[in-house]
């Protein structure tokens, strides 16, 4: 069953998750509490895992890692064994900033962040490729991001969440 949220722990994690600079004081000042109160919903949100860490979102652009391409895997074999092995390496590649399994036609979806397309050419041959598990992959390379959110839609939670009352 998923955590109970109330209206105020919905504007807590809605500031949060746009902005996880906020100090708890600032937090508590635009929800309507007192530091306290506030740091102690934060605390049991994390505890129960709603809240899983707090991240710097940074401008690929300016660090020279504009070249984005979504990819699909199939593997030639999917079992048990190959699909933990390949989930075990995507793990420990950088490049790779996503990864789903995913129905259909291919296994996974994967979303890749290189320099460009001689960096993303180099991480197919040497590592996606030279795992040995995969058959098939397709990428698409993004021209240009129309969306890209990592915040929770907390309004699906219940109707009168997220929406600040």
């Amino acid at each position: 069953m998923p955590e109970t949220l109330d209206a105020v722990d919905a504007r807590i994690l809605e500031l949060i998750q746009h902005d996880a600079g906020l100090s708890v004081a600032e937090v508590a000042d635009r929800v309507g509490l007192s530091s306290s109160p506030c740091w102690r919903r934060i605390k049991r949100l994390e505890d129960a895992g709603v809240i899983q860490r707090r991240v710097t979102i940074l401008d690929r652009e300016k660090l020279g890692l504009g070249f984005e391409v979504y990819c699909t895997a199939k593997l030639s074999l999917p079992t048990k064994q190959n699909l933990e092995a390949f989930e075990t390496a995507i793990a420990g590649w950088p490049e790779v900033v996503q990864c789903a399994t995913v129905t259909g036609s291919s296994d996974y979806e994967l979303r890749i962040v290189t320099r460009d397309m001689h960096a993303f050419d180099d991480f197919l041959r040497d590592k996606l490729l030279s795992l040995g598990l995969v058959s098939n992959v397709e990428s698409r390379i993004v021209i240009r991001g129309v969306k890209n959110s990592t915040a929770v839609p907390l309004g699906l939670v219940s109707p009168h969440l997220g929406d600040g009352g």
